[in-house]
C-alpha cells in the first residue's frame, strides 16, 4: 500500500496554511479516514480547529530540516496510520532535498506565490523559485488584485516548468483572462523573424498559446538536436536558455518535421523557415507545437550562444 502526499510549498506567508485550511474541508477532497498534516514552518495564519476536525486531519510540526529525515516521517506514519498526507514545506528549505519513504508517493505537488511580493523574490531569489515550482504539477498565484504584468509571471514559471498548471486568483477568485504581454514581435504578421532575444519569449507565448501561431511562418537561427527516440525525419532547432542562473539552463526547441534532416548533425547550426502547427508528439501525450519546414540552410553559430529567457 502506497501513502498519497499532497506537497504544499512557497515562501512564507504565501497563502499555504489558508489555502490547505479551505482544501480540508472542500467536499471533493474529504474522506472519512484520517489526513496527516505536516507543517514545517509557522506563519501568522494558524490551522482552524472546526477545519482539522471537519477535514477528519491532525497536526505535527517539524521546525527543523534536519528533523525532515525518513525516520521521523515513517514514525509519524506509525504514529497516527493516515490515509494520506499533506505535507505544507518551509519555502526556505530546498525541496531537491526531500527524501520520502519508500511507501509515500507524491501525489501532486503545489506552490503557492503572493503576486504582490513575487518581483521582489524573483529579482533576488531567482534560484529558490526556480527549485519551488520545477516540480510543481500546479502553481498558483493569490492575491493578485491590483498586480500588474501577470503574463511576464506566467512566462517565468513556464521558463522553469513546461508543463504546470499556472493559476492566478485575485479576491473574487481564478482570473480567467490575463490579457495580452507585450511582446517584441508581430503578432499578427504571417512570417515572424526571430532574433536571439526574441526567441524565448516566442517559445514560451507558443508554448503556452500555441492557437494563436498555427499556420504562420516562423523564421530563426536554432542548433540542431537529435534523439535516438525520434521518428525518420524529424529533429529539434532550438535555443540553449539560462533560466536563472549559469549553472540551470535548457534547451528550447519544437519538434521540426524535415525529410533531409539526416544530413545535419547534433550542435550543427541552422537557419530554419519553417510553418508552425499542432501535432501529436510522443514527448506531449497529445497535440502540441510543431515546425513543418520550408527551408534550411547551415549557419555560422551566432555570437549569443546562450540566451536569457527574461
Amino acid at each position: 500500500m502506497t501513502l498519497p502526499v499532497y506537497f504544499i510549498n512557497g515562501f512564507l506567508e504565501s497563502g499555504k496554511t489558508e489555502f490547505i485550511n479551505f482544501t480540508i474541508e472542500e467536499d471533493y477532497f474529504k474522506i472519512d479516514e484520517l489526513t496527516l498534516i505536516i507543517v514545517c514552518e509557522e506563519g501568522e495564519v494558524d490551522y482552524e480547529e472546526e477545519a482539522l476536525k471537519n477535514g477528519h486531519a491532525v497536526l505535527e510540526r517539524l521546525n527543523e530540516e534536519t528533523d525532515f529525515t525518513i525516520a521521523r516521517l515513517t514514525a509519524l506514519e506509525q504514529k497516527y496510520h493516515p490515509e494520506r498526507i499533506i505535507i505544507e514545506y518551509n519555502g526556505m528549505w530546498n525541496p531537491k532535498d526531500i527524501l520520502l519513504p519508500r511507501t509515500w508517493h507524491m501525489e501532486e505537488q503545489i506552490t503557492l506565490i503572493d503576486a504582490t511580493t513575487f518581483p521582489v523574490y524573483y529579482a533576488n531569489m531567482k534560484s529558490r523559485i526556480a527549485e519551488m515550482v520545477r516540480n510543481a504539477d500546479v502553481v498558483v498565484f493569490n492575491r493578485c488584485d491590483g498586480v500588474e504584468d501577470l503574463p511576464s509571471f506566467r512566462r517565468s514559471i513556464r521558463a522553469v516548468n513546461q508543463f504546470a498548471d499556472i493559476i492566478f486568483e485575485d479576491s473574487y477568485g481564478e482570473i480567467e483572462e490575463l490579457g495580452d504581454e507585450d511582446l517584441p514581435y508581430d503578432i499578427n504578421s504571417d512570417h515572424i523573424v526571430l532574433e536571439d532575444n526574441t526567441y524565448a519569449t516566442w517559445y514560451l507565448d507558443a508554448m503556452e498559446r500555441p492557437d494563436r501561431y498555427v499556420g504562420k511562418t516562423i523564421e530563426f537561427t536554432g542548433m540542431v538536436m537529435h534523439g535516438e527516440e525520434y521518428p525518420p525525419g524529424w529533429f529539434i532547432p532550438g535555443r540553449i536558455a539560462m533560466v536563472c542562473c549559469e549553472k540551470d539552463v535548457a534547451f528550447l526547441g519544437y519538434p521540426c518535421r524535415w525529410d533531409d534532416e539526416c544530413d545535419m548533425r547534433d550542435q550543427q547550426w541552422v537557419q530554419v523557415t519553417a510553418r508552425f502547427d499542432l501535432a501529436e508528439w510522443f514527448e506531449y501525450e497529445g497535440e502540441g507545437p510543431v515546425l513543418y519546414v520550408d527551408r534550411v540552410e547551415r549557419c555560422q553559430p551566432p555570437e549569443q550562444l546562450v540566451i536569457n529567457v527574461n
